[in-house]
């Protein structure tokens, strides 16, 4: 797409695309800080949500949170409101913002909002266009890849992958020319100390349990059957130990009995959704993750930036995140085990816990703030706008 004629002094008029923007998921969180982040002086910025959420619900009400957050920090918002995803009707106030405000760049997050712009920004002929992929398996679904390739691709001056891992997997298994394919990594701001819940004592444990955490939705991406698996090797070894899952998803009442089949019940708690979110792993001893597959996973930089010894298991951007084994432990995916037994050994050895920590911190600090990636995002808008310099490749 040709860049429109801008003055000198004229702001960047950005609009962010997604379908929800309430807590659920990285994706959302990421967009909202984004967007909220950068420089009101350089940028005139928008958001636009098209799912409608059913009022009353916890969604909603963290979505109309979030909104209100935003508003509060000079963001303009959008909703749009329609019948469905597929009514066509509900995108014409999308696509008057567009027109009428003679928008710079759209930047659309995770799949179906980058298809829509891909759509979109060639009607209303928007100067530059940013696709935003948070991460997804690479596995099956022909239909995505060749959307992904044939209709995002093409349309997008930058396609944005949140590792080098899945960079790579857009080049290889989608064939996503290179020249398109930038790496922005996932950030977080500080955390609030002070958020962080007694939980031993909500759990009615000794203050010298050792706790064991992981903090993401329950669906099957996350793997927690493994890390309850795990939990009861690390019992083996550590018989106080306790293991917190926190989060909520279709697969909790699996995940419920399988803690009860495996006699974990005393030792493994499911809490559900927990508000406080991120500000839990200050409480773990040893934070766990044990994903089939991850982009850049918030809840391992979430517990990096704590100063929490973390295991992870050495799938898509994590291994990147813990320096290859330097600032956390890596383990295979789906090997309870291996899982467990690197849980126990950090909890049996505190000095090489509190190194590792020490380690993640300074790691998370230096490469993934969120500050760090809304200075490198803002150059990348100002590529892609031809107001700097030349493109480069992934």
């Amino acid at each position: 797409m040709t860049p429109a004629p801008r003055g000198a002094g004229d702001r960047i008029r950005v609009v962010t695309l997604i379908d929800v923007v309430a807590r659920i998921g990285g994706a959302e969180v990421l967009a909202a800080e984004l967007i909220a982040r950068l420089d009101p002086e350089r940028f005139d910025r928008t958001l636009v949500v098209y799912r409608r959420l059913e009022p009353g619900s916890r969604q909603r009400a963290s979505q109309d949170a979030v909104i209100e957050e935003l508003r509060a920090a000079g963001v303009h918002v959008l909703q749009l409101e329609g019948g469905s995803r597929w009514d066509l009707r509900s995108w014409r106030p999308f696509l008057a913002l567009l027109r009428g405000r003679r928008i710079d760049i759209v930047h659309s997050h995770l799949f179906g909002p980058n298809l829509w712009a891909s759509i979109w920004t060639r009607v209303a002929r928007v100067p530059a266009f940013v696709a935003h992929e948070h991460t997804w398996s690479y596995e099956g679904r022909r239909a995505r890849k060749i959307l992904d390739r044939w209709a995002i691709a093409t349309a997008a001056d930058a396609f944005l992958a949140v590792s080098e891992h899945d960079a790579a997997q857009m080049r290889e298994r989608e064939h996503i020319p290179a020249r398109t394919i930038r790496v922005l990594p996932n950030g977080i701001a500080d955390a609030d100390p002070g958020a962080v819940p007694d939980l031993r004592a909500e759990l009615g444990l000794a203050a010298s349990t050792p706790l064991v955490g992981s903090v993401g939705l329950l669906r099957p991406q996350k793997d927690f059957p493994t890390l309850i698996r795990a939990h009861a090797t690390v019992l083996e070894r550590v018989p106080d130990a306790h293991l917190l899952i926190a989060g909520d998803g279709e697969e909790g009442p699996a995940l419920q009995a399988l803690i009860a089949e495996l006699s974990l019940a005393d030792r493994v708690t499911l809490t559900g959704y927990r508000p406080e979110g991120s500000a839990l792993a200050a409480a773990f001893d040893v934070v766990a993750n044990s994903s089939t597959f991850e982009g850049s996973s918030l809840a391992i930089i979430e517990a990096m930036g704590l100063g929490r010894p973390i295991v992870a298991t050495a799938v898509g951007g994590s291994a990147d995140l813990l320096g290859h084994g330097d600032a956390g432990v890596l383990v295979a995916p789906s090997d309870p085990a291996a899982l467990g037994t690197a849980i126990a050994d950090l909890l049996t050895d505190p000095q090489r816990a509190q190194a590792l920590g020490a380690r993640a911190r300074d790691r998370q600090q230096a490469e993934y703030a969120i500050d760090v990636q809304v200075r490198r995002l803002e150059e990348l808008y100002r590529e892609v706008l031809g107001l700097s310099g030349a493109p480069r490749s992934a």
